[in-house]
């Protein structure tokens, strides 16, 4: 019993329930996501605004050391030169401000004084300048290393060290000197070595002249120190980079070389950050130095994980804080409660999605694909391969018998038609109309050697003998991307280059004739006397008019123009020189070193002026080249430049190489003979008329 097509398709009413089940979860999933995201941007702005407020702070010490002692310098207070009262000042700023590394001055002489804070217990005075006991005016290096107790610091040694630091070829000195007011620096050089610092810096002017530059230092690890206290997640970071991604800070509680390459944090969250600040960078101006506000990227780790990356431009210096959070920090819990779900629907899926598709598939599926196959076969003019596929569906089932009778319909036409070529159409979308556009083909004309005769003497047994042959044509033709036009009793006419473009279609037309002739040379053809079949081709190439040529109720997908008269003589000019296959100027162009020919003449074709250099077409490229080919070239030069003795030597040399003899040097040793006896004109460029085929 069939049923129709709206019956089965019920079945995949169960479908739709599931589709819209997974939908509902993957928006609350959606959502859920959301608020996670939401709540990691709540903390961020809480992260940024303890780095803000820190470096505030930072800051705000900085410039307190620097404005107390700068006033001190200006009310004379405190001078220039009285060292000890600067190391007392000094010492106790530098206690006082407990993010400050460093308190300087540097001297016009290029001198040096400084108070160094070595972490929370230790403390160096350092003085760097050319002592009197020193005769080399080198420099020295006068370190006093204190312990600092809660009440009191005291002295534990001094040493002095060599010393080539200048104060005056130093950045914050050069870059400060000139000024009227502090500003704010990046250094990097110490005279203790290299250590990444935050500098605010200004000259020391008293009664309107510079005395020198007052330097106070805040090292990039008391940031780093800062960092590492922060809670960021669970195994988030947070870090302070440069616009080019170099890092400034890096959550590192010890923090004793920035420059350095150990960070107690995973290396890859740095990574991650420094990919999310070149992705902000990347689609800036050429004029922009840092971003305009903040940017939120996902980034995927090598550990392949995805990762949350805030950027938050920062108020110095173009700086930017960096907060790196592994997704699944948030996202873990609302996975594993979606995992819960789906895993329930998922089963409810399995069944339902089980039985849907078996039904699809046994009732509609498999019955439509058959008959889908079906008409690919029709399409392609495969019809012996069109069966009759029976349906309980009672539309499939009528559908399947029409395309099955629709095929022995048209089965009885292909023997009538070029199947190949309607193939060919069809792929192309040619419309079966009247029409056709101007191109340059190959074409192709072919006839057997004394075929009326033959088949006079054999009657109807021509007919297998015939078959055989266009069989061997066809095959050839159609091997070498050709398109077989029409059988004109013996003759076949084929062109290249359409309804498919074919850029090579000159050498493949060359390659389908060698391939013809020589199959039908090893076959085992012959006529009623028992003699090998021969053949004659004639190959040409030109521009042509190409397409459906016809009536409205009659079309034919061929070729017109001079190319095709031409391509036709060429093939009764064959008969003429007793060769296989001729190819005309053009052909012989195109295929260039694809094969091998030599030149056999010039000829006026029948019905066209001027003449026109012919080739007989001798193999492909890389065969042996005959002996006898050179010396008829040579002969046939000879001839065109009007020296017929030295032809015809040539023409019998090449007679004599060729074991059967050559027709084509029998011919034209006959006209140098006659030219002989009656010199041709002086405009004569040896051009001989083809006469009719």
């Amino acid at each position: 019993m069939r049923i129709g097509v709206r019956l089965a398709l019920t079945s995949f009413v169960l479908v739709t329930i599931i589709v819209t089940a997974v939908i509902v979860n993957a928006l609350w999933w959606r959502a859920a996501q959301g608020n996670s995201r939401q709540l990691a941007a709540t903390i961020n702005d809480r992260i940024v605004e303890a780095v803000e407020a820190e470096i505030q702070d930072i800051a705000t010490q900085g410039r307190s050391a620097y404005w107390a002692i700068r006033t001190l310098f200006q009310n004379q207070v405190l001078t220039i030169d009285e060292r000890d009262k600067q190391q007392f000042v000094f010492l106790s700023q530098i206690q006082a401000q407990p993010s400050v590394s460093w308190i300087v001055l540097g001297r016009p002489s290029g001198d040096f004084f400084g108070v160094h804070k070595q972490g929370d217990d230790k403390l160096e005075v350092m003085e760097i300048d050319v002592f009197e006991d020193r005769y080399d005016d080198a420099r020295t290096r006068i370190v006093d290393r204190y312990y600092v107790y809660p009440s009191d610091i005291l002295f534990r040694e001094r040493e002095p060290i060599p010393s080539d630091f200048v104060s005056t070829d130093q950045p914050w000195y050069k870059s400060s000197i000139d000024r009227t007011g502090p500003h704010w620096i990046d250094v990097v050089e110490h005279p203790t070595g290299t250590r990444p610092a935050l500098v605010f810096a200004g000259p020391v002017i008293v009664h309107a002249r510079t005395r020198g530059v007052l330097a106070v230092m805040i090292e990039h690890d008391r940031l780093s120190r800062f960092l590492s206290g922060l809670s960021v997640g669970e195994s988030g970071a947070a870090f302070i980079l440069k616009p080019d991604g170099t890092p400034i800070a890096v959550p590192d509680p010890e923090a004793d070389e920035l420059m350095g390459t150990r960070f107690d944090i995973e290396p890859e969250l740095l990574r991650i950050a420094q990919a999310g600040i070149y992705q902000a960078m990347e689609p800036m101006d050429e004029t922009a130095t840092r971003m305009k506000g903040q940017e939120e990227f996902r980034i995927i780790g090598d550990d392949r994980q995805a990762y949350g990356v805030t950027l938050t431009p920062l108020a110095y210096s173009g700086w930017t804080l960096a907060t790196v959070i592994p997704e699944s920090e948030f996202l873990a819990e609302i996975e594993r409660t979606t995992q819960r779900l789906l895993l329930g629907i998922l089963s409810l899926v399995i069944i339902a999605a089980g039985v849907s598709a078996w039904l699809a598939r046994r009732m509609i599926a498999s019955p439509l694909g058959a008959v889908a196959g079906e008409l690919d076969h029709i399409e392609r003019f495969e019809l012996d391969r069109v069966v009759y596929r029976p349906s309980r569906l009672s539309e499939l089932d009528h559908l399947s018998g029409t395309i099955h009778r629709m095929a022995g319909g048209l089965a009885a036409f292909r023997k009538y038609l070029p199947a190949d070529l309607v193939r060919i159409l069809v792929s192309e979308g040619i419309e079966a109309k009247p029409g056709g556009a101007r191109r340059e083909l190959t074409i192709l004309f072919s006839d057997i050697e004394g075929f009326t005769g033959l088949s006079e003497r054999l009657g109807e047994d021509v007919v297998p003998v015939l078959g055989s042959y266009l069989d061997m044509m066809s095959n050839a033709i159609q091997g070498e991307r050709g398109t077989v036009d029409k059988f004109i009793g013996d003759a076949v006419m084929a062109f290249w280059g359409a309804p498919h473009d074919n850029p090579d279609h000159a050498a493949d037309a060359c390659r389908a004739a060698l391939i013809s002739a020589r199959a039908l040379a090893d076959s085992d053809l012959r006529d009623d006397r028992g003699n090998p079949i021969g053949m004659r081709i004639g190959i040409n190439t030109g521009e042509v008019l190409v397409g459906n040529i016809g009536s409205e109720r009659r079309l034919n997908y061929t070729v017109i123009g001079d190319a095709v008269n031409i391509a036709s003589r060429l093939e009764g000019a064959s008969k003429v020189y007793g060769t296989s296959i001729i190819i005309g100027e053009r052909t012989r162009e195109l295929a260039g070193e694809a094969i091998l020919v030599r030149r056999l003449d010039k000829v006026a074709v029948y019905g066209r002026d001027g003449g026109t250099t012919i080739y007989e077409l001798v193999g492909l490229a890389g065969e042996p080249i005959p002996a006898w080919i050179a010396p008829y070239e040579d002969g046939l030069a000879s001839y065109l430049w009007g020296d017929f003795d030295t032809a015809i030597r040539h023409f019998q040399k090449a007679q004599r190489l060729r074991p059967e003899g050559d027709r084509p040097s029998e011919i034209l040793i006959a006209r140098c003979e006659a030219y002989k006896l009656n010199r041709p004109k002086a405009d004569w460029d040896g051009t001989t008329a083809l006469g009719s085929k």
